[in-house]
């Protein structure tokens, strides 16, 4: 059935950008895209009817300037404006400022917007709509003293949680008295920075809850239904990680008084298009009214998956004033789906955002990509450091695992450190299969589940890449020293077939600081995974033997095991790009680096480009190593600088306000 709406503009960028624009494909449904300098060759700006240019990257000047957006949907001739999520979609006086030129905004009515967008508004709504809400007060200060009243008042442990906030930024969790003030400092800080108000909303802090939310869907004849639950207890910082559809082993009677109030909270507020509610489960199974995202949420494919509805289509025509094209009654559910979230983002280093140009990009084939980048492009400073969402769907639970798995150790992504690595092993832990999980489970097992991948394995990796590309010549191919001319027997590794001697050459390489040698011992031919030839290694590095197993495609990159781990890897003539087991490891040859550009233990450097937030020591005071010595701000995340020995604070070479680039020194520590 056609849709009323001809033109529409998507006030968005990257991944959710490409998502809605395939739907107006779909639909028959013209599209415009916005851009920042940032984004000029992004892939989502491929096809649609026009493109127009924002100027400034940053998000202010750009993405966040509704004036901007509101003119160009206006001169390429758009009747409607579809926000996404994130940026300006739940800004109510964005919504408004839409109505009145005219336009028609995909989203919930402003007044929606706005009383659910503050958490103490929302909680005071939904108690007077029955739905059970967490302990505490619904009034929000940024007043020090008054918070502290507060929190006595809720008793420790408490959440400190700013109001206008979304996506759980700026959240903090506060076990004593004497942990608030800092805590709470932090908090306004970042709901000033992030959501321009620092106020803040006290709760009781409920101990291991699963997080639950319900999609919901209204229209503006009076219609409200949900499309069931997800399952979002897989956070780490109370940011989500891993969702799923349907939260798996809930009791029925907690799964239906759970869509129940959502349903009566949304028919409560007059809700319209697409909501989320969520809630908090204890461990008796009580749930608790948490917030409202006025908007589609990041996690919305999962959704999807298992009922067969496009969400985004439901949008356009709810906004067209169409009815919601399904009653309750029609709408089921099937399967499982799980959606990970593939960030650049550092794990060994507190999952500080990792700009950069992906250099090689692989994705799997039996999984839903959603997407905004491509090979070549820069992920940039300016913007949230999401990759991709994968989304997997299967009949069960524990299919949906191992196919989440297989996906993630099919992708590529080289030229930047990402999560996939991290991701991987989460989704691989014995209580995560079990599904005993809580919102504080990843923060509880970090440690564990986010051990770095040792370095003999990838030394050994990048000596046979190094090796047998430096060899790949006709030439060589045409010699009798050639080594791939023999097969070791049940792919053990056959000396006979190498001739005679000790063994076949060495490599240098740069990891960090440091140069490491390892020696190449046999090789020979072999299979990988049993499916196809390749070339079969015996490594010493790191003082023990390695084993790696390697072939190269099409597509120039080189994949196999190594130690029984799965890796994939690219080489130029000096660098060395790895992922094992989806971690990233970065090497240089020897030749590529002087011994000179080695930097010490006590040279703190900025990370990213980004603002200089806090610096909480001073010349002359003592640190250890692991110690904060400084605070950047990037892509809307705090990141810690961090001592890397135990000395004296020598210098401090900026100051709080400083705009950084990535390696600028900020701080010197003379080691003792």
């Amino acid at each position: 059935m056609t849709i009323s709406i001809r033109r529409v503009l998507i006030a968005n960028r990257g991944e959710i950008a490409a998502r809605v624009a395939r739907t107006c494909r779909r639909l028959g449904i013209e599209f415009v895209a916005v851009y920042s300098d940032a984004d000029a060759h992004a892939p989502y700006l491929s096809d649609a009817t026009a493109a127009v240019a924002l100027g400034n990257p940053l998000a202010v000047e750009s993405y966040l300037n509704a004036g901007k957006i509101i003119a160009a949907a206006i001169d390429t001739g758009c009747d409607a404006i579809h926000p996404g999520y994130g940026f300006l979609s739940e800004n109510a006086g964005f919504a408004r400022d839409v109505a009145r030129a005219g336009l028609t905004f995909i989203g919930p009515n402003p007044d929606t917007i706005e009383s659910l967008g503050d958490k103490a508004r929302a909680k005071a709504l939904m108690q007077s709509a029955g739905v059970p809400t967490v302990p505490g007060t619904s009034e929000a200060s940024e007043d020090l003293a008054r918070i502290g009243e507060l929190a006595e008042a809720a008793g420790y442990p408490v959440l400190l949680k700013p109001t206008a906030g979304g996506g759980g930024k700026g959240m903090q969790i506060v076990r004593a008295a004497a942990d608030l003030p800092e805590a709470a400092a932090q908090a306004i800080r970042l709901g000033r920075a992030n959501f321009k108000d620092g106020r803040l909303l006290v709760e009781r802090y409920v101990e291991r809850p699963r997080h639950i939310e319900v999609q919901v869907f209204g229209d503006t004849h009076g219609n409200a239904v949900h499309l069931f639950e997800r399952e979002c207890s897989l956070q780490r910082r109370h940011q989500k990680v891993v969702e799923e559809a349907p939260a798996d082993g809930l009791a029925p009677a907690t799964r239906a008084a759970l869509l129940d109030a959502a349903v009566r909270g949304a028919r409560a507020v007059g809700y319209v298009n697409a909501g989320t509610f969520e809630f908090i489960v204890d461990s008796a199974g009580d749930f608790f009214f948490l917030e409202v995202n006025t908007r589609l949420q990041v996690e919305h494919p999962v959704t999807e998956e298992i009922t067969g509805i496009d969400l985004v289509e439901w949008q356009l025509r709810v906004a067209a004033g169409e009815p919601l094209p399904l009653l309750q009654k029609d709408i089921t559910a099937s399967g499982h789906a799980i959606e990970c979230r593939l960030y650049a983002e550092d794990p060994g280093r507190e999952f500080a955002p990792c700009a950069g140009s992906i250099t090689h990009l692989v994705w799997p084939h039996a999984a839903r990509v959603e997407t905004g980048v491509r090979a070549g492009l820069a992920i940039s400073t300016f913007y949230d450091p999401m990759i991709a969402k994968l989304v997997v769907h299967a009949p069960h639970r524990a299919t949906a695992i191992n196919e989440m798995l297989a996906a993630l150790r099919q992708t590529a992504v080289l030229g930047l450190t990402t999560n996939i690595g991290f991701l991987i092993k989460v989704l691989d832990d014995d209580a995560v299969r079990r599904n005993e999980i809580h919102t504080r489970y990843l923060d509880d097992h970090l440690e564990r589940l986010n051990g770095s991948v040792s370095l003999a394995p990838a030394l050994a990796c990048a000596t046979a890449l190094c090796f047998a590309a430096d060899r790949a010549d006709d030439a060589l191919r045409a010699s009798p020293q050639w080594p791939w001319s023999g097969r070791g027997p049940a792919g053990l590794l056959d000396r006979a077939a190498l001739g005679s001697g000790a063994g076949l050459g060495s490599v240098v390489l740069w990891a960090g600081s440091q140069t490491h040698l390892s020696v190449i011992e046999h090789a020979c031919t072999g299979e990988i995974d049993g499916a196809r030839a390749g070339q079969v290694f015996r490594i010493r590095s790191e003082e023990r033997e390695v084993i790696v197993k390697a072939s190269t495609d099409a597509d120039g990159l080189w994949r196999g095991t190594v130690d029984g781990l799965h890796w994939i890897g690219a080489l130029d003539a000096s660098n060395i790009d790895l992922q094992i087991e989806g971690s990233h490891v970065a090497l240089q040859r020897y030749g590529a680096r002087s011994p000179s550009m080695a930097t010490g233990a006590g040279i703190a450097a900025a990370p990213m480009p980004g603002v200089v937030v806090a610096i909480p020591v001073a010349i002359g005071d003592r640190v250890a190593a692991g110690d904060t010595l400084a605070i950047v701000e990037a892509m809307k995340t705090e990141n810690r600088v961090l001592a890397g020995c135990d000395g004296i604070v020598g210098a401090i070479h900026c100051r709080v306000g400083d705009s950084t680039r990535a390696g600028d020194v900020l701080v010197e520590v003379t080691a003792e």
